[in-house]
């Protein structure tokens, strides 16, 4: 007779190291009543033939959180719970052969100070003294990370599996859940030794992710990589070296030819990240088997040839060593190479901690943010990086995980250029007039899948991707930028914007219920405003537009990568008996944004509107005789308007106003120009400057909070953080910056302490200023004060500005 209960608060279904953390942590929180179910034994997944190294190491701040965290974990985690830990720190040794791999380390080093961890950069002779084995030729220096380490990934599992089961969880081997429904308000799992039934689920199938998410009419955008290692064996100096040391070498990571290299015992673990990779499981020839526990692919050395001879010219010794085994498993990867973390997409009480690439390093931290996410609805940092809603059903499709999947892949240690894109799974979503932009020089890059020009090249200009593989602001690109937010300010410039999320509003009892949700007012009917929504923290959640057309009929709009995110905030606040519907209406539109002083010149030709109707109000009017919204707003700065067009009626409408602009100086103008553009106002962009790491008062936004309305969400913690005082301010900042603009999470300084940092930075093209967003310690936020920032491991001297925009600070220009 089983025993499994018929009852659980949360069900788990996988046993990694990522399930076993997810109970452990739900556990540790208070909530005891849950069970793990696993096919087979624990660790069966991937996590048996993982190779187990636990960097801190990451280029996110919210991943390095999660990352720091596991390592904090796992050094006190068999004393926690009473069970021996294989756990080696070594610490490690990442190399750089160029300017900019430094520059990246530089950058990381800041981040890692500000959580409160010494990492440190060495030169080349520094890195012999630390790793002598290792010969230094073409290297320009190495972060040393003395957190790094390794850990038995069995025993992790173990330990964590050990813990919530003392804490009174249940964990059942052997018992493949085999199916899901819903079930008044509940869901029952079926499995092989009968059903059970839950408040919530957890999808922790890692490489199964996807078998399991179509339980729930999910299709999980992932796929599976097949990933080796060589294990090699004894090298006599090295274990003559160890022996007399009495520790092992640093884990070392050669970043730019894509392998890390780890001592192994007295042998060494070789763990390429080829460009010639495989992908598994693809085909109808390929099928994905009802069992891989335990398994592996056949070896396949000679994908890792070139691998392997530069491993053995960069650590000779290694090329004295016998291979002893070959490791090729299944790893999953999610189109981006980050975890999926949180809510399932458009499914109640269901979540993911899936798809997991690096999931011994991260499981620690996952199994805290995961159980955070379920016991209270709300994550200690911001977790946007690996939240399942950052993709839309275009990111399932099979094909572009495939791509994107094989990129991430072969790029593992690739640095992430703020003007780069990456080639793959490109043009799934397209513009009406995306032909149209091409033809005049448009540069482009995904938004949420939608292909946005980022800015105009013109003939002879370098457009390779090679150009964009640097993080100074000067490329091709500058003056292009330069001359297009020239022509929004001196003239007019018109931005193509696909994307927009957007949701229809309408019925009885909407505006009550919105203005229950937001911070701020609603506004009156032909009025658009900035809403904020705070969770119960008071910390931002996110803004939207709202636009409303009628008492109880509004649009919603929002940022293209917020579609899943803020529709499912607005349905989880929807009340049960809720006259009015929201309706999601985002691939029903498309938008343009025309700017500048001469465009209200260009719209009377084109249109009947009345055009003198003033700053944030919006009307419906006929442009080559189809129907547009004008909406009196310009994130550009300028005078202008979105124009919000059905999209069949897109290119007729634009190819008018680009005639008619023509002798009105029209040009074109790209993302990048925009946010140029947008930065010298302060303007926010979300997921940089507005999250939930900051309250709605450190982000500077009270004047959107209407303290007589009697309660909205958030509004008890937002007056008891007023009453105490702010910790951090929102700031703008000029700063003396070198050939870089502050990247987001670049440290501020004062008096040799860090005192906040950055949301975001760029060049302001119309003030000639370096400008940066960002937190700064509540008493030093005062206009005038100076202080530091640091930019890729360089400090420069920066100015707090006065609480406005930077440009234009009355508003002149945009409410011509």
């Amino acid at each position: 007779m089983s025993n499994l209960p018929s009852h659980a608060r949360v069900v788990i279904i996988g046993g990694g190291a990522v399930g076993a953390s997810a109970l452990y942590h739900l556990a540790k929180a208070g909530w005891t009543d849950c069970v793990l179910l696993e096919k087979n034994e624990l660790t069966a997944g991937s996590t048996w033939h993982a190779a187990g190294n636990v960097p801190t190491f990451s280029s996110s701040w919210s991943i390095m959180n999660m990352q720091r965290y596991s390592a904090s974990l796992y050094r006190e985690l068999g004393d926690l719970v009473d069970y021996p830990m294989n756990y080696h720190v070594t610490g490690s040794i990442r190399l750089g052969h160029s300017r900019e791999r430094l520059q990246e380390f530089k950058r990381v080093v800041g981040m890692g100070r500000y959580q409160g961890m010494d990492l440190d950069i060495l030169t080349p002779d520094q890195i012999k003294s630390r790793y002598p084995f290792v010969e230094t030729h073409e290297l320009t220096g190495a972060l040393y990370d003395p957190y790094d380490g390794d850990i038995d990934p069995a025993q992790l599992t173990q330990a964590l599996a050990k813990g919530a089961r003392d804490l009174g969880a249940k964990i059942f081997r052997f018992c493949p859940a085999t199916g899901a429904r819903r079930e008044n308000d509940e869901w029952v799992i079926t499995t092989a030794q009968g059903e059970i039934r839950c408040e919530y689920v957890v999808n922790a199938a890692g490489y199964y992710a996807r078998e399991v998410g179509k339980w729930f009419g999910r299709d999980v955008p992932m796929m599976v990589m097949s990933h080796q290692y060589i294990l090699f064996e004894e090298i006599p100096e090295l274990a003559a070296w160890s022996k007399e040391v009495g520790h092992k070498l640093p884990l070392l990571r050669d970043v730019d030819s894509s392998y890390y290299l780890r001592q192994e015992k007295t042998g060494m673990n070789l763990g390429p990240y080829e460009k010639n990779c495989k992908a598994h499981w693809t085909t109808p020839g390929d099928p994905m088997p009802d069992d891989f526990s335990f398994q592996l692919f056949p070896d396949d050395l000679d994908r890792l040839e070139w691998y392997l001879n530069d491993a053995c010219e960069r650590v000779p010794i290694l090329g004295t060593a016998g291979l002893s085994r070959m490791i090729n498993g299944p790893i999953p990867y999610a189109p981006d190479g980050n975890p999926l973390i949180g809510p399932m997409p458009g499914v109640p009480n269901a979540f993911e901690a899936c798809v997991f690439t690096f999931g011994i390093c991260q499981a620690g931290g996952a199994g805290k943010v995961l159980a955070e996410w379920i016991t209270e609805g709300e994550t200690e940092w911001d977790m946007w990086s690996c939240d399942p809603r950052r993709f839309t059903s275009f990111a399932s499709e099979q094909d572009y995980c495939i791509d994107k999947g094989m990129e991430i892949y072969g790029h593992e240690y690739a640095m992430h250029f703020p003007k780069h894109a990456w080639p793959a799974g490109r043009n799934r979503k397209l513009s009406p007039i995306h032909d149209r932009i091409a033809a005049l020089g448009a540069q482009f890059k995904p938004f949420n899948g939608w292909e946005r020009a980022n800015w105009y090249a013109k003939p002879g200009d370098d457009t390779s991707e090679e150009a964009t593989q640097t993080w100074n602001r000067e490329g091709p690109w500058r003056p292009r930028i330069e001359a297009e937010c020239r022509a929004v300010t001196e003239a007019a410039g018109i931005l193509d914007l696909p994307g927009f999320s957007r949701y229809r509003v309408k019925g009885e009892g909407a505006t009550a219920w919105l203005s229950s949700l937001i911070t701020g007012r609603v506004p009156k009917p032909g009025r658009i405003g900035l809403a904020y929504f705070a969770d119960d923290k008071g910390r931002i959640v996110t803004e939207m537009s709202v636009m409303m057309l009628d008492e109880d009929f509004f649009f919603l709009i929002t940022a293209a990568t917020a579609q899943w995110h803020d529709l499912e905030w607005l349905q989880k606040h929807l009340p049960k008996d809720a006259a009015f519907t929201i309706d999601d209406v985002t691939e029903n539109f498309s938008c343009q944004i025309l700017s500048g002083p001469n465009s209200r010149a260009i719209l009377a030709e084109v249109s009947d509107a009345d055009l003198a109707k003033g700053w944030l109000t919006h009307l419906s009017c006929q442009i080559a005789g189809r129907w547009c919204q004008l909406v009196r707003v310009s994130f550009a700065g300028e005078l202008g308007w979105e124009i919000h067009t059905k999209v069949e009626d897109t290119a007729a409408i634009f190819d008018v106003i680009w005639q008619a602009g023509q002798k009105h100086g029209l040009k074109p103008f790209g993302m990048e120009a925009l946010d140029s553009l947008r930065i010298e106002k302060g303007y926010r962009a979300w997921k940089g400057d507005l999250s939930t790491d900051y309250t709605v008062l450190q982000g500077g936004l009270e004047r959107f909070v209407d303290w007589s309305k009697p309660d909205f969400k958030g509004k008890a913690a937002l007056e008891r953080e007023k009453q105490q005082g702010v910790s951090k301010r929102f700031v703008l900042l000029t700063v003396d910056a070198g050939d870089c603009d502050a990247p987001y999470m670049s440290t501020l300084w004062h008096d040799g302490k860090v005192v906040g940092e950055t949301t975001s930075g760029n060049w302001g093209y119309r003030t000639g200023k370096s400008i940066a967003l960002g937190m700064l310690h509540a008493d030093l936020a005062e206009p005038g004060t100076e202080v530091e920032v640091e930019i890729y491991g360089d400090r420069f001297k920066a100015i707090v500005q006065p609480d406005g925009p930077l440009f234009d600070p009355n508003n002149e220009r945009l409410r011509a």
